[in-house]
């Protein structure tokens, strides 16, 4: 039995800011690192796998979990719903285990208001708003009016920025990386 506390490390970025691209690496040179898997009513997007990339529920089964407060945080991005389960957090901590989370602003808040300074909270910046509507358009994923939506909450979660534990501006992918990898050993190791 693991005696040792696990962590929470929360990776935030607004849409397009690069913050997959940098937390597979991170999971490539940290496998101690459990990522969660949130519950989402989203439409599963090309390559994502049920229950690895996300559980994919129905609206109407997310709604009943509401009711039934399975969740730490759930909120409604981009016109659908996300929710991180509290059995599954509260597991991984007393496991031991080194959780990695990839969520909004929203969602981060919610975990520090339920966890406090036990969740690390890295803020993920993208160069400018014009650079991250133009990866954005590049997806081909979204369509315009999504494509908008996401540019706005980006306006407003950019504005948050400083009020969280790590800040990274994500204008050079290599040496945002070294940053992101630093910052998250230092935690891992209890130097945080």
């Amino acid at each position: 039995m693991n005696n040792k506390r696990g962590k929470i490390i929360i990776i935030v970025a607004p849409s397009g800011a690069g913050k997959s691209t940098l937390i597979s690496r991170l999971k490539e040179d940290f496998p101690e690192l459990k990522e969660s898997i949130s519950n989402t009513t989203r439409a599963k997007r090309k390559g994502e796998v049920d229950g690895k990339s996300y559980f994919f529920i129905s609206k109407e089964e997310f709604e009943k979990k509401i009711k039934e407060e399975e969740f730490i945080e759930w909120a409604t991005v981009h016109s659908n719903y996300y929710g991180t389960s509290k059995k599954f957090v509260k597991e991984g901590l007393a496991q031991g285990d080194i959780l990695l989370f990839d969520l909004d602003v929203q969602g981060a808040r919610a975990m520090r208001s339920e966890f406090g300074d036990e969740a690390a909270i890295i803020f993920v910046e993208p160069p400018s708003l014009e650079e991250l509507e133009k990866r954005l358009r590049q997806r081909g994923t979204d369509k315009e009016e999504i494509i908008k939506e996401r540019i706005e909450n980006a306006r407003k979660e950019l504005l948050l920025k400083d009020s969280f534990d790590f800040l990274i501006l994500n204008d050079d992918l290599e040496r945002s990386y070294q940053e992101l990898f630093n910052i998250v050993r230092s935690i891992i190791n209890g130097k945080k």
